[in-house]
């Protein structure tokens, strides 16, 4: 395996691109392998590196499809819906609770707020 060129930050010649600004671009690396990479120097600790591929063999980013679309949509209102209460919560659910805030912290409301009512006790 041929060492790749090493470009200071800020400093690789046109026609290199990260993932991420090919993406910018519409395009995806396409299976080609890494042409270069950047090192950004740092103090106390290694450099960090980013990897660089050529923007002429970058092909366009696959369209998304129905099914892509309509799984898509189901993960994330599955993020949403809170399993205490089934309910959705209208923001993704925190890992870090697991369940939606009313049902996390039902003690915490002002008495009478609407946003505060219980789920489990309104049935």
């Amino acid at each position: 395996m041929a060492a790749l060129p090493v470009y200071r930050w800020r400093l690789a010649p046109d026609g290199y691109a990260t993932r991420r600004q090919l993406r910018a671009l519409g395009l995806r690396p396409g299976g080609q392998d890494v042409a270069a990479q950047l090192e950004r120097p740092r103090r106390r600790r290694g450099p960090l590196v980013a990897y660089l591929y050529r923007v002429d063999r970058a092909v366009p980013v696959r369209a998304m499809t129905p099914a892509k679309w309509a799984a898509l949509a189901k993960a994330n209102a599955a993020r949403r819906a809170c399993p205490a209460c089934r309910r959705d919560a209208g923001y993704v659910i925190p890992p870090s609770l697991g369940t939606c805030t009313t049902c996390a912290f039902p003690d915490t409301a002002p008495e009478g707020a609407s946003w505060n009512s219980s789920p489990h006790t309104a049935r």
